[in-house]
């Protein structure tokens, strides 16, 4: 058979061939799709699943899902300070002072804080559930939950957190650091602490929390932890950057007594 006889078996072969090949590479790249889709699948379910399970448990256990995030946020916030603000290497971090905000997240945060933000709102501002149901429009025309909103806000900047928030934070902070075993010298020593800086802390916190608390206060009550803690993480990271260091305040008791000696010393120069 000569060459030319053969040239249209020979093309046919190839096209055949050709088209064999992609068939075969389509059904590959079907399979491979429909694997990564059967996949991404049972990933997303189980995502579902987990987040499913995540706000069951919440709802069933409010109080220890909070204790939890306000644990574990605290000490996030710190971390970050740490090494976005303070440029440290995580083998730089100063996990004692990480320890401050592990246990202030756990005691004050997760547990006094809820008390009085959950449990003793309630009796203090006893129109506190219903406005947070009502929507924006119907909130402007309530004047009781409007007033308690308010109360609730003055609250938090005039009494909760200068009076509790931070001579708590001090005491937590010198009983990690202090060197003394007397619960009497921590709350001693961390509120003289808290005196000498009471100015800058005080107004750091107002030109935060005062408008944080306008908003956090008109919120549905299953938003408002979620968003006081939002907010709260990057106000413990501030917190920890300002005030988190061993070295960045004395006793106020301490300088007092640096100056009198001084002074002292002086006359006894003169004398």
């Amino acid at each position: 058979m000569s060459r030319g006889a053969l040239r249209p078996l020979h093309s046919a072969f190839i096209s055949s061939r050709t088209v064999a090949e992609k068939k075969i590479t389509n059904a590959s790249t079907n399979k491979f799709f429909s694997s990564a889709k059967e996949a991404a699948g049972d990933a997303a379910a189980s995502a579902k699943e987990a987040a499913g399970g995540a706000t069951s448990f919440a709802k069933r256990n409010p109080f220890a899902f909070q204790l939890i995030v306000a644990t574990g946020k605290t000490s996030a916030a710190d971390i970050m300070a740490q090494t976005v603000a303070e440029k440290k290497s995580f083998s730089e971090i100063d996990w004692k002072r990480n320890g401050i905000f592990v246990v202030f997240g756990a005691v004050y945060l997760g547990g006094f804080q809820y008390w009085i933000m959950v449990n003793k709102y309630r009796q203090w501002f006893p129109t506190m559930d219903s406005f947070a149901k009502l929507s924006i429009a119907q909130k402007l025309k309530d004047k009781a939950g409007l007033i308690d909103a308010a109360k609730m806000v003055l609250f938090d900047i005039c009494v909760h957190m200068p009076w509790m928030y931070f001579p708590a934070y001090y005491t937590c902070k010198e009983f990690v650091f202090g060197k003394s075993w007397s619960p009497i010298d921590w709350v001693k020593n961390g509120c003289s602490n808290y005196i000498g800086n009471i100015k800058e802390d005080v107004a750091a916190m107002v030109k935060l929390w005062g408008p944080s608390d306008c908003i956090q206060f008109a919120l549905p009550m299953h938003i408002r932890m979620p968003f006081r803690h939002l907010v709260s993480f990057f106000w413990t990271a501030y917190v920890s950057y300002t005030r988190g260091s061993v070295d960045d305040e004395e006793p106020l008791q301490r300088r007092l007594t640096e100056a009198q000696e001084a002074v002292a010393g002086e006359f006894v120069k003169h004398d």
